[in-house]
């Protein structure tokens, strides 16, 4: 049984600060955007209630999947998670792996919300790939989900994904090419690499005299 990896918050680039009015201000327009008709949003898929007393709405565009949650009780967005395609991976990885990002209202986070977006989409046969720089909510929602994903640290490095291992020195954590990876459902490191998705980093790291792709 492959082991799930739980990464300490000192592994990754914590920078990144979401303001609430901001946030609040994006999240009024796009609930008006999901009611007007004719809108694109307008004609999204609801997807099976993922948490109680919300509606998840699903719609996809040019490869890139979002989920709107609306909470109806109070007639506004929660807030919505998207699953963006790479431009740091080759057409062939491209097929299976998406970064997401979330944006909720301050009074709907740490409720679970987008954790069980994630976990549809890691259901669905996606693997996921972090951001190159994360919040410190997105960072911890990564770390729960590592307890019951598999997780892959890889570097992202001429349009391939690099493995790394199951654990990396700090220094190398630190590199904006570092970067994490959940494995979606029928997926294992073994099968990533049969489909020539994931490949050796030291092997790289031979042809180009970098040593940071050293595993610790």
């Amino acid at each position: 049984m492959q082991q799930l990896i739980r990464p300490s918050r000192s592994e990754l680039r914590i920078d990144v600060d979401q303001s609430g009015d901001s946030i609040e201000a994006e999240l009024d327009l796009l609930y008006g955007r999901l009611k007007t008709p004719g809108n694109a949003m307008n004609h999204c898929t609801r997807l099976s209630a993922l948490r109680p007393g919300l509606l998840f709405h699903h719609r996809e565009a040019d490869g890139e999947h979002y989920v709107y949650v609306e909470d109806v009780a109070r007639r506004r967005l929660a807030g919505y998670t998207v699953f963006n395609r790479l431009i740091e991976v080759d057409r062939r990885t491209d097929r299976y792996v998406r970064s997401p990002h979330s944006k909720y209202a301050t009074v709907y986070q740490g409720r679970g919300i987008a954790s069980a977006i994630y976990d549809w989409a890691l259901g669905r046969g996606f693997c996921l790939v972090s951001g190159a720089r994360q919040s410190e909510g997105a960072h911890a929602l990564w770390r729960s989900l590592a307890r019951r994903h598999p997780l892959r640290w890889i570097a992202l490095r001429g349009k391939r994904m690099h493995d790394l291992g199951s654990d990396v020195a700090p220094a190398s954590a630190a590199e904006l090419d570092t970067r994490m990876l959940l494995l979606g459902r029928g997926f294992s490191v073994a099968g990533l690499r049969s489909r020539g998705l994931l490949h050796s980093c030291h092997e790289r790291a031979d042809r180009a005299g970098d040593m940071s792709c050293r595993s610790y």
